[in-house]
């Protein structure tokens, strides 16, 4: 299941698509060149509407719209701690070539959790993520976050690591046979936004009692129509389609 997630994840790069057609385009254009003309049209006019922000981003929105932000002044004494899906940390052949730290955009879920014990230091803090890549390589995401929750003056009393874990659906499974955490207990799940869905529905169906405490969010109220860019258009395709192929995922294996 996890070698085929990944290899379907290819599917969900938009930009494979106009490679694709391209290359069809190239294989027929001698042959059958109108068939190559139209291929080579439609492979650009995808590239064009790609650049476009506003579709993905609405998208995009009704995703991390469906659970609300939780105020950091929020009065948390009645969760036992906080989850941490993994996340946020550089790649792991990346990591490894340095001593400090490094983040990504994703770096709220790292963050959060920090400002979320100072003002709640009762809570437990348990960082749930192994290798997340089908060909990773240097140290795990767990090993990734404790540089940065070390740098941050965490100790290892106030946070427990589970490095075993590929997918989110592991994450739930795994986390949930820690010595010493109770699934029953009330606990916060920490994710990007756009994530919360699919991570609220899985550590459900596994028998979490858990609240959404999404972080690492994408849009605004609403997205201008004159905003285009390529690169940031492409990003968010992939993110969408990828999250959207995981929740299809989920729901056909029963993870839902």
């Amino acid at each position: 299941m996890f070698i085929a997630s990944k290899i379907l994840a290819l599917f969900t790069q938009p930009l494979w698509w106009v490679i694709a057609l391209l290359a069809l385009a190239c294989m027929t254009v001698r042959r059958r060149p109108v068939i190559g003309q139209r291929l080579i049209i439609t492979a650009m006019a995808i590239l064009l509407v790609l650049g476009w922000q506003p579709i993905p981003e609405l998208l995009i929105r009704q995703l991390e719209s469906r659970y609300a932000e939780v105020p950091l002044q929020t009065d948390l004494s009645e969760y036992e701690g906080v989850i941490v899906l993994g996340g946020g940390t550089e790649l792991g052949h990346v990591a490894q070539a340095h001593i400090q730290p490094l983040v990504t955009d994703a770096a709220e879920r790292l963050s959060a959790p920090v400002a979320m014990l100072r003002h709640n230091p009762h809570l437990r803090i348990v960082y749930t993520g192994g290798e997340g890549e089908l060909l990773g390589s240097g140290p795990s995401e767990s090993e990734r976050a404790k540089m940065f929750f070390d740098a941050m003056g965490l100790h290892n009393g106030q946070i427990v690591y589970e490095s075993a874990s590929r997918n989110t659906y592991e994450n739930a499974v795994l986390t949930a046979r820690l010595a010493g955490v109770d699934k029953a207990r009330r606990w916060l799940l920490v994710t990007s936004a756009f994530h919360m869905p699919r991570s609220m529905a899985t550590f459900a169906k596994v028998g979490w009692n858990v609240r959404a405490y999404p972080v690492d969010f994408r849009t605004g109220t609403n997205t201008p129509w004159t905003q285009y860019s390529l690169r940031d258009g492409v990003v968010a395709w992939q993110l969408l389609l990828h999250e959207w192929l995981g929740l299809l995922a989920y729901r056909i294996t029963g993870r839902l």
